[in-house]
């Protein structure tokens, strides 16, 4: 397997831009990443970014992994929506064996993908037994291993539960070839992430081969990284993914108004109201670039030196991606408009990154309800420090 240590990951994404720019109508067509695409990501490490290094990942700084996503989304949504999911799956090393998390990750192509939390396993001695189906599983056409959070049921029916009373959730782990596929994601955006459903029939999932995934105490590595949930770290790729789509709207834009000239009108570089337009737009876009990776440099450099990660840390890091998809949204909404009927051909650069766009702020790190949960934490008067950059 390709070992990444020391590789610059952001220039390797932005040399394989050419690449997925020529096989984007082909994802788009067939609901998955290419063959091409996906051996071009695997072969330059970047599905390993977040892998830790001990396994032969790039063990990536939480801005640089957020930069790489940028510059894949720059030249198709759907590639960059897989790489950061399985990416971050890949951080579920930290919670394994070490022998199990080098046959999971370093037998090719070595990537996982998994589904929402649902459903439950029944304890049985030596493992768990698993009889469901997951959904939502972006990039699970590109991996060799899936995996799926279920809460655990003893063998005597009651419910597994953690010292604080909650639910136990654990992470089981199983071979691609053990599950069966469902070809459901007929949907409007994000088309060729094949977030496809999957399920198992009566498997049984050996204990190792499973992890406490986001459990402090269950994580086998020191690094900042694995300070930060991987909620947190979806949540940071997916809002700079929504950045590079809406930089690529932005710019697409901008190049079709120096040279179009609307039927009876002047010509677009000329209007006044086109020039205040992008004007003001490019500011929107680099204020919420600037505020998204200040908060990912703050939140980085406490645990850097250090910190162990707080309640401050998460609010921070959750209004700020959801702010940005916001904010990504209603570039990509302005670049449109202001690009006219030219936007709504398939042709041309526009309706594409319109309908991706409007699919990742569908998502659950769009919701509004981020902002609630923020507030709350904030009227609560119980943070440590203001969940703002300093």
């Amino acid at each position: 397997m390709n070992k990444p240590q020391g590789v610059d990951l952001v220039e390797r994404a932005r040399a394989l831009a050419p690449l997925i720019i020529a096989e984007a109508d082909e994802i788009e067509r067939t609901r998955r990443l290419t063959p091409a695409v996906t051996s071009g990501l695997v072969e330059n490490g970047l599905y390993r970014a977040l892998l830790p290094k001990r396994f032969g990942g790039a063990e990536a700084t939480l801005e640089s992994f957020m930069q790489m996503q940028e510059e894949i989304a720059k030249a198709d949504a759907s590639t960059a929506w897989c790489l950061g999911q399985c990416s971050v799956c890949a951080m579920t090393a930290a919670y394994l064996e070490p022998d199990v998390a080098d046959e999971i990750f370093n037998t090719a192509p070595g990537i996982l993908a998994w589904g929402a939390i649902a459903h439950e396993v029944r304890a049985e001695p030596g493992g768990y037994r698993a009889n469901a189906r997951w959904d939502f599983a972006s990039g699970s056409r590109q991996a060799s291993w899936l995996g799926a959070h279920v809460r655990v049921v003893e063998a005597d029916g009651s419910p597994r539960k953690k010292p604080d009373g909650s639910p136990e959730i654990r992470t089981i782990l199983f071979p691609m070839a053990s599950a069966t596929m469902y070809d459901v994601w007929d949907v409007i955006g994000l088309k060729g992430t094949g977030t496809d459903s999957y399920s198992v029939d009566n498997l049984f999932i050996p204990d190792k081969f499973s992890a406490l995934r986001d459990d402090p105490s269950a994580c086998r590595e020191a690094g900042p990284l694995y300070k930060l949930s991987t909620n947190m770290v979806f949540s940071m790729g997916f809002a700079a993914t929504s950045l590079g789509v809406a930089r690529a709207m932005l710019d697409a834009a901008t190049k079709l108004a120096r040279a179009k000239t609307p039927q009876g009108l002047k010509a677009m570089r000329d209007n006044n109201a086109v020039q205040g337009q992008i004007g003001r737009t490019e500011a929107s876009l680099r204020a919420a670039r600037a505020y998204l990776y200040a908060t990912a440099h703050e939140v980085w450099s406490d645990l850097a030196r250090g910190d162990a990660i707080s309640e401050a840390h998460r609010i921070a890091i959750r209004i700020a991606s959801t702010w940005t998809i916001h904010q990504s949204a209603s570039v990509v909404d302005i670049a449109y408009h202001m690009s006219g009927a030219t936007a709504v051909f398939a042709k041309n650069p526009f309706e594409r990154r319109f309908r991706d766009m409007h699919a990742i702020a569908q998502q659950i790190q769009a919701r509004d309800t981020q902002y609630e949960d923020a507030g709350k934490a904030i009227l609560a008067g119980n943070l440590a420090a203001p969940p703002t950059t300093r």
